[in-house]
C-alpha cells in the first residue's frame, strides 16, 4: 500500500487540528471529555483491536526469510496477545492501546515521507519521531497521561492554549500538505 505524503499529512493535521475547535468552543465540555479517556473501556478496546489488527497486518506483510516458517505462529500469538490484553489488562487499557496506535501511526509517516523531495518532510518525520517516544513513555508508565491530560485540563486557560497551539500545528501540516507535499 502507497500512502501519498499530501493525502498523509491533509488527514494527519486534520485530524489533529479539528478536535482542537471543539476544545475552544467548549473548554469545560472537552476537559471533561479528555480526562475520562485514560480509564475509558470503549476507547481502550477500539485502540488496543485497532493496535493489533495493524500491528499484525504488518507483520503478515513481512516477506523476511529469516521468520518466515515462523509467521503463522507468530501472527496467531501476536492476535491473541492483542485480544488477551483487552481481557486481563483493562487498566490504563485505553492509554496502552493508544501508545500502539501512536507507535504504529508513526512507522506510517516515516515510511511515507522518506522520500519525499523536499525538507518539510522533517516536520512529518519530526512529529513521528515524538509520537515513538510519548508511545514507550505512556506504554512503561500509563498513568503519566492521565496525569499530563489532568495538568493540561486544570482550567480555561491551559485548554484554549492546548487547543491553540494543537490546531495552529494541525492547520500547519494540512497547508503543508495541500501545497509543498502536491
Amino acid at each position: 500500500m502507497h500512502l501519498n505524503v499530501s493525502t498523509l499529512a491533509v488527514v494527519m493535521g486534520l485530524g489533529l487540528g479539528l478536535p482542537q475547535i471543539y476544545g475552544l468552543m467548549k473548554p469545560a465540555a472537552f476537559a471533561a471529555a479528555v480526562r475520562k479517556f485514560p480509564r475509558s473501556l470503549p476507547w481502550g478496546y477500539a485502540l488496543m483491536l485497532l493496535g493489533t489488527l495493524w500491528f499484525v497486518w504488518y507483520v503478515k506483510q513481512e516477506d523476511n526469510s529469516d521468520f518466515a516458517t515462523y509467521k503463522p505462529m507468530m501472527l496467531i500469538g501476536f492476535t491473541v496477545a492483542g485480544v488477551a490484553i483487552c481481557i486481563f489488562v483493562t487498566d490504563f487499557l485505553a492509554v496502552r492501546g493508544l501508545a500502539i496506535v501512536f507507535m504504529l501511526l508513526a512507522k506510517l509517516m516515516v515510511d511515507t515521507v522518506r522520500w519525499a523531495d523536499t525538507d518539510w518532510r522533517w516536520v512529518i518525520s519530526g512529529w513521528a519521531y515524538g509520537l515513538v517516544v510519548a508511545g514507550i513513555w505512556f506504554t512503561v508508565s500509563p498513568w503519566r497521561l492521565r496525569d499530563l491530560l489532568n495538568w493540561a485540563t486544570a482550567n480555561e486557560k491551559r485548554i484554549r492554549m492546548g487547543s491553540t497551539i494543537r490546531l495552529a500545528f494541525g492547520l500547519f501540516v494540512t497547508i503543508l500538505g495541500l501545497t509543498v507535499f502536491r
